[in-house]
C-alpha cells in the first residue's frame, strides 16, 4: 500500500513511497509511445535472439516474464502468463494499446498481440511462422504503421509484417521508424572526426532521399525529435 516518506522536498513537499510487487523484476523502462506505462522483464531485455539460444541450449532460463506498471497509480499488469519456451520481445504502445511480440519456440510461432489496458482484452494481430526469418537477430516491433522488422548482421533491413520487403543498408545504419513513404535511419562516421547522421530512404526503393546531421530522439509520448 502507498505510504508517505519522512523525507521532504523543497517547500516541505513530501515524496510518496509506493510498494509495488513485481515478482523480482527490477529493471523498468519507459514503454515507447506512452508517457504512462513502464515495462520490465526478468531476463534477456526483449532480445529474442538470446531467447532462442537459451531455448535451443535447454538453458534453465526456459521462459521470460513481461510486466507493465502504470504511472501514477503503480498498477501492475502481466497480460500474458509465462510458459516454457515462450520469450517476449520489446513491447510498444500504439493506438492506445500495448503491443506485444511473443516467440513461442516449441510451437515455432511468432505472435503479435494487442492488449487494451482499459478492457484488459487481448487480440491477436498476427501469427507468423518462425521460419519467416533466418534468425531472431534484432527482431523488433517498429512504427508507424506497426511493423515487425529484422535488422540482420548482413547489413539488411527486413520488414516481415504486414508486408515483406528487404533493403540494403550501410554498415553502421540502424533503422528507427517509418513515416509515410520514408524510412528513417541513424548512422555514424569517424572520418576522422566522429559525427552522427540521419539517413532518410524511400520506402518503395530503399534509395537514399536525404542525409541530415544529427540524431533522432523519441519522447515518452511517441513524438520524434531531430536533434542537430
Amino acid at each position: 500500500m502507498p505510504f508517505s516518506g519522512t523525507g521532504s522536498r523543497k517547500k516541505g513537499a513530501f515524496c510518496m513511497l509506493r510498494q509495488i510487487h513485481t515478482g523480482g523484476i527490477y529493471n523498468l523502462y519507459p514503454l515507447e509511445g506512452s508517457s504512462q506505462w513502464y515495462w520490465g522483464m526478468d531476463c534477456t531485455g526483449g532480445d529474442l535472439y538470446e531467447g532462442e539460444e537459451l531455448f535451443t541450449d535447454n538453458h534453465q532460463v526456459d521462459r521470460t516474464r513481461l510486466i507493465f506498471i502504470r504511472q501514477p497509480d503503480g498498477k501492475v499488469v502481466e497480460p500474458i502468463p509465462s510458459k516454457k519456451g515462450q520469450y517476449f520481445g520489446r513491447p510498444l504502445f500504439y493506438e492506445n494499446k500495448i503491443i506485444l511480440l511473443v516467440a513461442d519456440f516449441p510451437e515455432k510461432q511468432l505472435r503479435i498481440l494487442s492488449y487494451d489496458p482499459e478492457t484488459e482484452a487481448i487480440s491477436t494481430l498476427a501469427t507468423l511462422p518462425r521460419s519467416i526469418t533466418e534468425d531472431c537477430y534484432n527482431l523488433q516491433l517498429k512504427l508507424s504503421p506497426l511493423m515487425l522488422v529484422r535488422q540482420g548482421q548482413e547489413n539488411t533491413l527486413e520488414i516481415l509484417w504486414p508486408v515483406q520487403k528487404t533493403y540494403a543498408m550501410d554498415l553502421q545504419e540502424s533503422f528507427r521508424f517509418r513515416q509515410g513513404d520514408e524510412l528513417y535511419f541513424e548512422t555514424w562516421y569517424e572520418d576522422p572526426d566522429y559525427r552522427d547522421e540521419i539517413v532518410i530512404r524511400d520506402f518503395h526503393t530503399g534509395n537514399v532521399l536525404k542525409r541530415l546531421p544529427g540524431i533522432l530522439m523519441t519522447t515518452p509520448d511517441g513524438d520524434i525529435w531531430m536533434l542537430d
